[in-house]
């Protein structure tokens, strides 16, 4: 396979600086995706300063002008699916099907902001004052600088730049570091379609860029889905300068099993949800909260599961969940599953490293038993294929660890019974609630986000989108 060489995309034009920097197949770390240089403040202000220039004629044009657009991106992402999907499983790790997965779902997010771009509306209203009209109209923020992460390399920026320009805004993204060439690749089909210059540019390189992106004077908002730790820094930076936040900064998600639930049905959702994508979704089923009745049985079948799991390289075909994304990640899946054994969890299967026919960072899907929610197993964010079981004694206890914590993601609960499940929609504390459905697994139009430590500001996607990446303008008119 090829090593590509990539380069900045900045007010319509490539911007060719040194490669600093490398992608790593984590399917066969012998194998260099691509080289690219490491963007700086002043890489930033180059495309900012493109991003300002371009965006009277962006924003103040037809909306059927951008509508356009965003729909040719999503045709070449359609007809360029397979392709896409086999470079994203590549760079990222994902299963080749998991890749194209994703690719698609990228595309029918520019197809439906397609559509949205054309529903831009406001309100007219009769004011109190006589002789009066009054009306609002929602406008373009301006430039907006959108921070992406590497588990999500072309969904997640699809998500935030299809939005952002439907509704009149100009993007700079700093894509994750990990995954620059699906990055690449996206700003080339917005080149190849004819996009006007500055409208999307793209800033390659590591933390550096994305601190000068969230601190930088020219932009008026941010948009940012990565870490908690991370997002803390970007929230400060962005908001000492005014600007409007939008962050998504993962989960720890309760998956509810109680003890009515068909067994085979709960132990396949917690499968799907914890151990694919290598587990590396803010979505994940990370901690699942069984009732006492049926724990040591349930525990028993996902080990069984978990056990029955393919795990090799992302491209093989008979692949089920491939490699973590870095050696970073793969180390800190293995330190947490340490740190759950010294706390006093068991190790039921799994929680160590996977020998594969090419080096790259496999790991064995995890459970992780006997854990109470006081254990950082099931406070902090593993992002990898590790499952941990809590044993409760009825629905009241499992409600309360579901609450626990300090993210509010995703929640699911497995159970037939309507008057439990009627309970849980409405006391779980979490952003978006699953019924008899894996934690992981959001549909494209409607909104995504959380409560407490996982999200902060507006909704991502759907219908939601409009309220970050406008701005209410209301006006009187009289006689």
């Amino acid at each position: 396979m090829t090593t590509q060489t990539l380069n900045h995309y900045i007010g319509g034009e490539w911007l060719s600086e040194p490669a600093a920097l490398d992608s790593i197949n984590p399917s066969n770390t012998n194998d260099i995706v691509a080289r690219f240089p490491a963007g700086d403040s002043g890489t930033i202000d180059r495309a900012v300063n493109a991003a300002h220039d371009a965006f009277p004629a962006w924003s103040a044009g037809s909306p059927e002008m951008r509508a356009d657009l965003l729909h040719k991106v999503g045709e070449a992402l359609f007809a360029n699916a397979g392709e896409l999907g086999e470079l994203l499983a590549r760079e990222e790790g994902k299963t080749r099907a998991e890749g194209m997965g994703e690719t698609l779902r990228a595309a029918r997010v520019f197809r439906y902001f397609a559509g949205e771009a054309l529903r831009r509306h406001g309100l007219t209203l009769e004011s109190s004052r006589p002789g009066l009209d009054v009306a609002t109209y929602r406008e373009a923020v301006g430039v907006v600088g959108m921070i992406t992460p590497w588990n999500f390399p072309i969904a997640i920026p699809a998500w935030k730049a299809a939005p952002a320009l439907a509704f009149g805004n100009t993007v700079v993204m700093k894509p994750a570091e990990g995954t620059p060439a699906m990055a690449v690749a996206l700003a080339r089909i917005f080149a190849e379609c004819g996009a006007p210059a500055g409208i999307f540019n793209l800033v390659l390189g590591s933390g550096e860029a994305g601190a000068a992106l969230a601190s930088h004077d020219g932009i008026a908002a941010i948009s940012f889905t990565g870490s908690r730790g991370t997002g803390a820094k970007v929230g400060a930076a962005a908001m000492a300068g005014q600007k409007r936040v939008q962050m998504e900064m993962g989960g720890k998600n309760p998956l509810v099993v109680l003890a009515d639930a068909d067994l085979d049905k709960a132990v396949g959702i917690a499968a799907d949800g914890g151990f694919f994508q290598t587990g590396q979704r803010c979505t994940a089923s990370s901690r699942v909260i069984v009732e006492d009745a049926v724990h040591d049985r349930f525990v028993e079948a996902l080990v069984k599961r978990a056990e029955a799991i393919k795990v090799g390289p992302a491209l093989a075909d008979d692949t089920q969940v491939g490699p973590a994304a870095s050696d970073t990640q793969l180390e800190q899946n293995l330190r947490y599953v340490d740190i759950a054994r010294d706390e006093g969890g068991t190790i039921a299967t799994g929680g160590e490293r996977v020998d594969c026919e090419t080096p790259g960072y496999y790991m064995a899907p995890t459970v992780v038993a006997d854990t109470g929610q006081d254990m950082r197993i099931n406070r902090e964010e593993v992002f990898g294929p590790v499952v941990s079981t809590v044993k409760v004694a009825d629905y009241d206890e499992a409600l309360a660890v579901a609450n626990a914590g300090d993210f509010g993601l995703s929640a699911g609960i497995v159970s037939n019974d309507a008057a439990r499940i009627r309970d849980f929609r409405k006391n779980v504390r979490a952003g978006m609630v699953m019924v008899n459905l894996p934690t992981a697994g959001v549909d494209y139009h409607v909104p995504f986000g959380g409560t407490r430590g996982s999200s902060y500001g507006p909704r991502e996607q759907g219908f939601a989108a409009v309220e970050f990446y406008t701005q209410i303008k209301t006006v009187y008119t009289g006689d």
